[in-house]
């Protein structure tokens, strides 16, 4: 299998593997308490990375200094304490197939991110797709009929975008698969300080008065069932640590827009699963919303993936 295959193998796994992120997560709901779950996701992910993290290193002869702790330390915090709990709030308080869909906005916001932080172009297609995937997430959420708030939804994934550019000043040097395990454990490392802070009395009173319970008393690692176990399993080496493998192995392989295309597929797949494992009923507006989102999508990406090809053929 040629390297350009391989990598297409990658994106259609990763895809089918973040779209039953929500659902697996949503099966969990009143088993695991939402930031307990989320602590022991991307912790237990963070450690099955560190092999692979490890050989990343070593390939490119990096050590970590003072001053790329001080950076992970931050990466981590963007990434698991305040984007992938905001994530877990949605998850928890809104259907799983509208955080799917929405969440599947970042890369657009990457785009923006990475034109205002990295200096990188910025162009016509991108700013159209930012209007139609902005505009897909007002038909999804129907904001005159709603019920559900969806602000956790589109600031989590603001903040995973965030994330993910300012991870970009350090991938060169220690290679994705590396910057997402030590950003996992640093992160799953401050969001475990944070919740045994919630279990003293001054922790308790400082979360409640700013509207923080889910931050209240959250059990660890005990009180977990037996019946569980499988369910989080899952939840920590296949949606968590193998499908951040088969991304970062996505974009080593193709190209980080042909990668993108995760996110492509993720919104078609997830009101799916989300159908025939909860029941969700994917609505006309979700449909209109999801055909706008997909345009939107191979608005930002085609051109690019277009034009590699192009430049590929030119080199032969």
């Amino acid at each position: 299998m040629n390297r350009s295959r391989s990598g297409y193998v990658y994106i259609a796994l990763c895809a089918v593997i973040f779209s039953t992120m929500e659902v697996m997560l949503k099966t969990v709901h009143g088993v695991f308490a939402p930031m307990q779950i989320t602590c022991l996701r991307f912790l237990v992910g963070g450690i099955l990375l560190i092999p692979f993290a490890s050989r990343s290193m070593k390939k490119k002869n990096a050590s970590l200094s003072r001053k790329d702790i001080g950076f992970f330390a931050l990466s981590g915090f963007l990434c698991i304490v305040i984007a992938m709990s905001l994530y877990q709030m949605s998850v928890t308080y809104t259907r799983a197939s509208i955080v799917a869909v929405i969440f599947s906005c970042n890369p657009i916001f990457v785009t923006v991110f990475a034109h205002l932080f990295l200096h990188e172009d910025i162009h016509r297609n991108h700013i159209i797709a930012l209007i139609l995937e902005l505009t897909a997430a007002l038909i999804i959420i129907d904001p005159i009929h709603a019920t559900l708030d969806p602000t956790g939804s589109i600031l989590s994934a603001v903040m995973f975008a965030l994330y993910s550019v300012f991870g970009k000043k350090r991938t060169p040097r220690f290679g994705g698969i590396a910057v997402t395990c030590l950003s996992f454990l640093f992160g799953a490392g401050e969001l475990v300080f944070i919740l045994l802070f919630g279990r003293t009395a001054a922790g308790a009173s400082l979360y409640g008065a700013v509207g923080l319970n889910l931050f209240i008393d959250v059990p660890l690692f005990e009180n977990i069932p037996a019946s569980a176990i499988p369910a989080l399993l899952y939840i920590c080496c296949i949606n968590s640590a193998a499908g951040f493998v088969c991304h970062m192995m996505a974009m080593e392989k193709t190209s980080a827009q042909e990668a993108s295309l995760i996110f492509f597929l993720k919104p078609i797949l997830a009101p799916i699963f989300a159908l025939l494992f909860l029941k969700e009923e994917i609505p006309l507006n979700m449909i209109v919303g999801i055909v706008c989102f997909l345009i939107g999508s191979l608005c930002a990406i085609l051109p690019g993936i277009l034009a590699q090809r192009r430049a590929l053929k030119a080199q032969k």
